[in-house]
Formats: C-alpha cells, sequence, structure tokens
C-alpha cells in the first residue's frame, strides 16, 4: 500500500475538498443512527399510547425511584462493612462502588432529562398520535437532509479523485516523455497505455473509495454502535467479542485480492500488445492470411485475462459472505443475550454485570443499531476489494513513474558557443546491451558548414551515430562534441534546439498540415510555413490535391496522405526550423525521382553553411555531400569523395555494386 498512499498525499493538497467530505460523512453518519433511533419513541411512546410529557414524567419517576432504591441498598451494604473481613469486605466495597457509579450516571440522565423536557418537551404534541406524526415528520426531514448531505458528499469524493486521476496522468506524462529513448524500446507501447488508462483510473477509484465509503460507511457504523453503547456498552462488547475474526477472514482474503488484481493487470496489458501489434500489421496479417492465427492468439490471452478476473471475482464473492455471516452472528448474540437478560429480567450475563435492566423499547432499539452498523460494515467488504486492485495499479504506475532517464541535465551546463556547428566524435564507443558494442571506437570530425554522408551496409551502426548527436543515447565510451564542448555539459534544450531532423518513415501527427509543419517552430507565421513548404516541394500538392489546403487533417500517422507527401511535410517542417545541424536518416527514400530531384535542389542550396549528416543509400543523394564516410561493423572503414573511395574502399565497392549503382 506504501505506492498507493503517495497517491493519497496527493489528494491531502486539496485540504477544503476533503474538510467537506469528511463534514459531511459525520452529519450523514449522525442522521444514519438518528434516523434508526426513532424506532424508540415509536415503540416507548407512542405504541404505550403515551405522550412526550408523560413519557418524559415515568422516566423521571423511575430514575428518581431507582435513586432512591441505590441509596438504601448503599446504606444497607455500609453498615455491612463494620462486620465483614477479608475478601467478603472487598466483594462489598466494589459493590458499592458499582452502586455508586450507577447513581452518578443516573444524576447525570436526571440532568439531561429535566434539560430537554424544560427546552424540548415543552413544545412537544399532546396526544399520541400527534406524537406519531411529530416522529414520522422528523424522520422524514432527517432523511431528505441525509440524501442532500449524500450528494454533496458524492460530489466532492469524486471531484477529488478527479483531480489526483488528473495530476497522476500529468506527472506521469511529463516522467514518460523525459525517459530516454531506450526506456521505450524495453517498455512496450502498450504497457505504457495500459498504465496510463486502467491502472491510473483503477488509482482514482481507490481514491475516491478511500474518501468516499471507507470514512462514510465506517462513521455510519460508529454512530450505530455508539448509540448502541448508549443503551448497553456491556452488552455491546459481549456482542463484538467474535468481530477480531472478521477482521482476520477479510484480512486474509485482502492480500489475495491484491495478488490476483496485480497478474490481472499483467494480463490486460499482453491484451493491449496483441490489439496494437494485430491492428498496426493489420496488411501484414490480411497479406499472409493469418486472421485465424490472430484469433487464436489473442482468444488466448484474453482466456488467461478472464481466468485471473474470475478469481478476483471469487475472492470478492467469498468477503461479501463472510462479512455477512459475522454481523449475523454478532446480531444473533446480541438478541439472545438481550432477550435472556429482558425475559428473565436480569441485569448479569455469565456473572457478569450488564447494568440496569433494558425496557422492551430500549432493546429492539439496540438490535436495530446493530442490524444499521451491518449494512456499513457489508459495504466495506466492496472498499477492500477497490483499495487491493488501487494499491496493484499504484506499484505498476509509480514503478514507471520512480524510473530515471539515462540522458541525465548537466547540474551546471555550459553555455553553447554561437560559432557554427562542428561536431566531433571522439574514440566513441556503444551499446545497447552490455557486451555487444554497436559503436567501436569511432573518430569522427565534421566541420561547420560541412555537408557528410554515412553509408554502411545494414547494422553496421549508421543511425545510432547520428542518434549520438540529439543525445538520445550517450555513449559508454568516448565523448560527443559541438563546437569543442561535451554534449552531456550542455542543455539538452540549447542542443537539439540547433537540429533538423527527418527520418525514413515520416513521423506526423493527426493534426492539420500547417500545424505538421509548424511542430517544433511554434511561433512561425503562416507565411513562414507555406514558404518552408514550397522550399520542401511540398505546397503544389497540397493546394492542388488536398480541398482544404493547409487546413488538411492528414489522419493517425499521416494515413491520408502518401508515403512521398508525408516525407515532404517532413521536410518541410526541418526546414521550417531553421537548424545549424540537418540530420537526414533516408530522407528521400520514400518519394519518387521526379520529387526527389526537386527536393535535392531545395536541399542543395538549403544544406549551404549548414553542418548536415545524411544516412542514404542513393547516388543522387550522395552528390549533395562534401564528403563520404563508410562505416563498417561499428567503426569508421573509410571516408573521402565518391570517386576516391570507389578506387580504394573494398566495402565501398561492394555498396556501389550492390545498391548504389542500382539505385542510380
Amino acid at each position: 500500500m506504501t505506492d498507493f498512499f503517495r497517491a493519497v498525499k496527493i489528494a491531502l493538497r486539496y485540504r477544503l475538498n476533503i474538510a467537506m467530505i469528511l463534514c459531511s460523512s459525520l452529519l450523514i453518519a449522525t442522521l444514519w443512527g438518528g434516523n434508526i433511533g426513532a424506532i424508540y419513541p415509536i415503540i416507548e411512546v407512542v405504541f404505550e399510547n403515551k405522550t412526550l410529557h408523560e413519557w418524559s414524567d415515568d422516566q423521571l419517576a423511575e430514575l428518581h425511584t431507582e435513586q432512591r432504591a441505590s441509596e438504601a441498598v448503599i446504606q444497607e451494604k455500609e453498615q455491612q462493612l463494620s462486620t465483614v473481613t477479608g475478601v467478603e469486605r472487598e466483594e462489598l466495597a466494589h459493590s458499592i462502588w458499582y452502586e455508586q457509579s450507577q447513581m452518578d450516571t443516573r444524576a447525570h440522565m436526571i440532568e439531561w432529562m429535566n434539560w430537554v423536557d424544560r427546552k424540548l418537551i415543552v413544545h412537544a404534541p399532546t396526544t399520541p398520535f400527534r406524537t406519531l406524526a411529530l416522529v414520522i415528520a422528523a424522520l422524514l426531514v432527517g432523511t431528505i437532509v441525509k440524501g442532500m448531505f449524500i450528494v454533496l458528499n458524492m460530489i466532492c469524493v469524486e471531484r477529488l479523485a478527479q483531480r489526483v486521476t488528473l495530476e497522476l496522468r500529468q506527472s506521469f506524462y511529463r516522467q514518460t516523455l523525459g525517459m530516454d529513448l531506450n526506456a521505450f524500446g524495453q517498455d512496450r507501447t502498450s504497457g505504457l497505455m495500459t498504465r496510463f488508462t486502467a491502472d491510473v483510473t483503477t488509482m482514482g477509484s481507490g481514491i475516491s473509495t478511500l474518501f468516499g465509503n471507507s470514512i462514510r460507511e465506517p462513521l455510519k457504523m460508529i454512530a450505530c454502535l455508539v448509540f448502541a453503547a448508549l443503551i448497553s456498552w456491556r452488552l455491546l462488547l459481549f456482542s463484538l467479542i467474535i468481530a477480531p475474526i472478521a477482521i482476520f477472514i477479510v484480512g486474509r482474503l485482502a492480500r489475495s485480492i491484491k495478488r490476483a488484481n496485480r497478474r490481472a493487470m499483467e494480463e490486460m496489458t499482453q491484451l493491449y500488445t496483441a490489439l496494437a501489434e494485430t491492428f498496426n500489421g493489420i496488411q501484414l496479417v490480411k497479406a499472409y492470411t493469418m486472421e485465424g492465427h490472430e484469433s487464436s492468439r489473442f482468444s488466448r490471452i484474453a482466456t488467461t485475462y478472464y481466468r485471473r478476473a474470475m478469481r478476483i471475482v471469487t475472492y470478492n464473492a467469498l468477503t461479501r459472505p463472510a462479512t455477512e455471516v459475522m454481523g449475523m452472528l454478532i446480531i444473533c448474540m446480541a438478541i439472545l443475550a438481550g432477550g435472556y437478560l429482558v425475559l428473565n429480567n436480569k441485569r448479569e450475563l455469565f456473572g457478569i454485570p450488564m447494568g440496569a435492566t433494558l425496557s422492551h423499547g430500549a432493546m429492539v432499539t439496540f438490535f436495530a443499531m446493530l442490524i444499521g452498523a451491518s449494512d456499513p460494515a457489508r459495504k466495506l467488504a466492496g472498499v477492500i476489494q477497490f483499495l487491493q486492485a488501487s494499491s496493484a495499479a499504484a506499484e505498476r504506475v509509480f514503478e514507471m513513474m520512480d524510473r530515471k532517464s539515462a540522458i541525465v541535465e548537466s547540474e551546471r551546463p555550459v553555455e553553447l558557443p554561437d560559432a557554427g556547428a562542428e561536431i566531433t566524435f571522439e574514440r566513441i564507443r556503444f551499446s545497447y546491451v552490455p557486451d555487444n558494442l554497436v559503436l567501436q571506437d569511432v573518430y569522427l570530425k565534421i566541420q561547420s558548414g560541412e555537408s557528410v554522408a554515412v553509408v554502411g551496409a545494414n547494422g553496421c551502426g549508421k543511425s545510432t551515430l547520428l542518434n549520438l548527436i540529439p543525445r538520445f543515447y550517450d555513449p559508454v565510451d568516448g565523448r560527443v562534441l559541438l563546437n569543442g564542448v561535451d554534449l552531456r555539459d550542455l542543455r539538452l534544450q540549447d542542443v537539439r534546439s540547433q537540429i533538423g531532423l527527418v527520418t525514413q518513415q515520416a513521423l506526423l501527427f493527426d493534426d492539420t498540415i500547417i500545424n505538421n509543419i509548424r511542430y517544433g517552430s511554434l511561433d512561425a507565421t503562416d507565411e513562414q510555413v507555406i514558404a518552408a513548404a514550397r522550399q520542401a516541394n511540398a505546397h503544389r500538392f497540397i493546394m492542388d490535391d488536398l480541398e482544404e489546403g493547409y487546413e488538411t487533417l492528414v489522419g493517425e500517422g499521416g494515413g491520408r496522405l502518401s508515403g512521398g507527401q508525408r516525407q515532404r511535410i517532413a521536410l518541410a517542417r526541418a526546414f521550417l526550423r531553421d537548424p545549424k545541424i540537418l540530420i537526414l536518416d533516408e530522407a528521400t527514400s520514400q518519394v519518387d525521382v521526379a520529387s526527389e530531384r526537386l527536393i535535392h535542389e531545395a536541399l542543395r542550396q538549403f544544406i549551404e553553411g549548414r553542418t548536415t549528416i545524411m544516412i542514404t543509400h542513393r547516388l543522387s543523394t550522395l552528390d549533395l555531400a562534401d564528403r563520404i564516410v563508410v562505416m563498417d561493423e561499428g567503426h569508421v572503414a573509410d571516408m573521402g569523395t565518391h570517386h576516391e573511395l570507389v578506387q580504394r574502399c573494398s566495402v565501398y565497392q561492394q555498396l556501389y555494386s550492390a545498391g548504389f549503382r542500382e539505385a542510380a
């Protein structure tokens, strides 16, 4: 429950909200017990054909009579003290003390009854029927007022839960955005989505339960027990002897519920994973006619989740009858004990003094109070279910929120020198997993304003090398320098604000074209956006082929556009940013030959004076580079111009023969 209480700490900041919850819960509990207590005047007053005036006079007369009887008993026993010794004397002294305490209690009751008589009963009706009407009216008003406070309480509780849920989602989102890319590779998107949605919602339900039923229902139960204790606290204690057994049983079930909920949440993550993989790869599924296989795989995962859910249902189902049976046992014990005292006119039970003799009305009201306490106790069984589920969800959510990013900001960042963009890789070694180096002792210096193409076979480390520049990853050994300063000594914001990135898969958001181009340069004007689109050879198709032009929604992932159109939008976004460093990772691989030629013309003008690093397999793109860097198995094999490398570099010759010539 430790992680769940971290969410509770967030809720405790909303003090006014919590104060309203506590006040309304207290009033609900008081009215709950008071409404049940209406049984007493109905039985003791109305059904005895009395008015409140007559009942009050009879009660006072009875109290005075009992006081006189106690005085006589005390006088008699005080006289006997001088004639006995030892154990008998101690028992006699204890009996005198008990009678004296009874007299003190009655004296307070007489004082209270006199006050009630003077202030309230003097205004009461003078006939039994009108008295009944008054009690019923008070019961109805109390129920209405209680209902109003229940509405207020539920609104306050839900508002608190929603505020905490909102804050948790925002914190979780900020924390996740701050993680390094490697963390997104380790934690599947479906796992993050499950925690963002189902788990955080479950935590919100737990907060709602904690500040709702887990406060309101115990207070209602306490109110009933307090009223029952006012009638006979000794009989109440006797009735609650078996309560610890119920607490033990429910506690064992609660731990089982928590374990089952955590396993069910893990299975829900698997469900999200299966759905995401199938829907994202639906073209492949259909092309290979794997619908049946995917249906079977999903069915297995869904069945496992079903079994987990049924285990939770079983534990919850056991919790409710356990609490109900224990509650009924308490009531039955109270009825048997109370019936014995009333029917036999006794004051002791198994030798234990039970106080004054109870009237029929007091005993029935006592039973009603126990029944009134059993209903909140039954509802608390559901509270346990929600709290245990929330505890399991909190562990999963805070497990993610407590992660630390591998990319750490410098405590004393250095100001980025405003002198071009010279990039130096010094003896770089890098691995995604230990003992499996992707880059090995890479040394490379790229002058400010120079255009460098990086080529090599798949898996040789080209993209990894480029990902070190915006600090998506940090090298295991060595340094990446920008204008002579280690990237780890600079602010991330300063570094990344200098970079424009275009990847092979153009990443677009489900928004308008103009907003996708403006992404990363939010203060750009519409005219600047259109100029960037013209520069990327995107303006013509935007205006001619799309009915809504720049206000066209591109769909999820840009699905309403062709691959070449998406790529040109991504290029326009990079052009608009006007970066000092331009990174192109197969940036023209998705466009047709005509568009590629126009984009190359735009790139030739755009990259002039900018540091440009590009990964490509197209000979036409290599023409944009001042220098070509050949990578092989994680290290730099050679570098130079195309004509130099064709003459002397065997790795480049193989690439040229196998791919570049074909692409050309």
